[in-house]
């Protein structure tokens, strides 16, 4: 059987899946099932090709992984000794991210709806602090004046693969539109702010290399008018990520080459128009596309239900890989210990969750496979176990990290037990009515 060729570092030896030159029925053998799998030379490679193209072009140039993507410490430190930022949305990832060594403005926290005690903890961290609305700035402000702040902007379109990846326009709930921005940015200044950066981030997984030209040259005219009006300079200008990545056989790659030629391009041109907003760093804040084809997900097969509709259960769910429940995203689905076995059963993959959207891959073309058998779901390093649940109360998975021809475990896998640690029941419950 030939390998997708969405699959990364796999290859086909003898009819068994290896990644990174590892056979994945060992690893489940050791880990156990469902369990994450990252080749962290993947990882690397994929950030240095999307890093090298766009600092070619333009020295004053940062990478910020965007931490949502996958959290775990160990992809956080990889990319750390790259050289990127980190981009986080919660405290708690920007705790993950000076846990992996990441300090100060290396991190920019990108909020939305903050509370006041996530403003204080993102402006204690010396993180810069990137706002969503202007009337944010008043309540950080309670808590001291930070050195450099940021807006986020909606410039009024978005685009993503499914709709629910769509992150500006008319119906998003992030950023502000033009207007708001300017005002934000002129109560800023009068607030003895001296740095500022410019933030925008449209939409999620785009495959169309003319999108991200056209998108910036909307935040530069954007940044452009605040800047001549407002009579401020950008230390940065963040065009946020939304690189996308090849899920399917009929999608081609981004050829990030060509975008980062045309998006600097713009850039520049961008500032030259303007003339007024100084020489700020160009951001960006990938997150699927460092990490995406470097992770999989293994499961055990279960059961096989043979009838009108054929049906093989494993013990990864909705719970373990949440995207195709919640977008009707697409994962490949390979026989990891069977790749050679003709796919003459068509079958609908799916989990242990008592929801019917519990499906992994409907309608897919299998071997006539058995409990016992390994299932490997690709392209699984975004988004995986970062959107993991405990749903129908299910342990969340193990991560184990191929390093240099090793395995590495991660994260252990949780257990029932870990459930009631966390729980206590009232002695007045435990008593009973009296």
């Amino acid at each position: 059987m030939l390998l997708p060729k969405t699959a990364a570092c796999t290859e086909n030896v003898n009819g068994e899946l290896y990644i990174d030159g590892l056979a994945v029925t060992g690893i489940a053998k050791e880990y156990g099932t469902p369990l994450y799998l990252y080749s962290a030379n993947r990882i690397r490679e994929n950030y240095r090709r999307m890093h090298s193209a766009f600092r070619r072009l333009r020295k004053k140039f940062r990478l910020n992984f965007a931490v949502k993507a996958n959290s775990n410490l160990t992809t956080l430190s990889i990319l750390r000794t790259e050289g990127s930022g980190a981009d986080c949305s919660s405290p708690a990832e920007i705790m993950l991210a000076k846990t992996a060594g990441f300090e100060g403005e290396q991190i920019i926290y990108s909020g939305n709806y903050s509370s006041d005690r996530e403003l204080e903890y993102g402006f204690k961290s010396g993180a810069i602090v990137n706002l969503d609305d202007g009337p944010l700035l008043e309540r950080l402000l309670r808590f001291g004046r930070p050195d450099v702040v940021s807006f986020r902007v909606n410039p009024g379109v978005g685009r993503g693969k499914y709709k629910g990846l769509v992150t500006a326009g008319p119906e998003a709930k992030f950023g502000m539109v033009e207007e708001d921005a300017v005002r934000a940015y002129g109560f800023a200044k009068k607030s003895g702010i001296g740095r500022f950066g410019l933030h925008m981030m449209s939409g999620s997984n785009v495959l169309d290399p003319e999108y991200f030209p056209a998108i910036t040259d909307r935040l530069m005219a954007i940044a452009g008018r605040i800047s001549r009006e407002l009579g401020i300079e950008f230390d940065f200008i963040d065009i946020g990520g939304g690189f996308g990545v090849p899920y399917q056989e009929e999608e081609d790659e981004l050829p990030v080459e060509e975008v980062a030629e045309m998006v600097v391009g713009r850039f520049e041109d961008g500032i030259a128009s303007a003339g007024t907003m100084g020489d700020p760093q160009l951001f960006i804040e990938p997150g699927r596309y460092i990490v995406c084809d470097a992770g999989f997900l293994l499961a055990t097969v279960t059961h096989v239900k043979k009838g009108e509709r054929n049906f093989i259960g494993c013990d990864a769910g909705m719970n373990t890989l949440l995207r195709p429940a919640l977008y009707g995203a697409y994962h490949e689905i390979l026989p990891a210990n069977r790749m050679n076995d003709a796919r003459e059963m068509t079958a609908s993959v799916t989990g242990q969750i008592c929801e019917n959207t519990d499906m992994m891959g409907k309608d897919r073309k299998m071997p006539e496979l058995e409990p016992g058998d390994l299932l490997a779901f690709m392209d699984c390093g975004a988004y995986g176990y970062s959107m993991a649940s405990n749903y129908n109360s299910r342990p969340l998975p193990a991560e184990v990290f191929i390093i240099d021809g090793k395995t590495y475990l991660a994260r252990e896998s949780e257990t029932v037990p870990d459930f009631l640690k966390r729980q206590t029941v009232p002695p007045v419950v435990r008593k009973g009515a009296e």
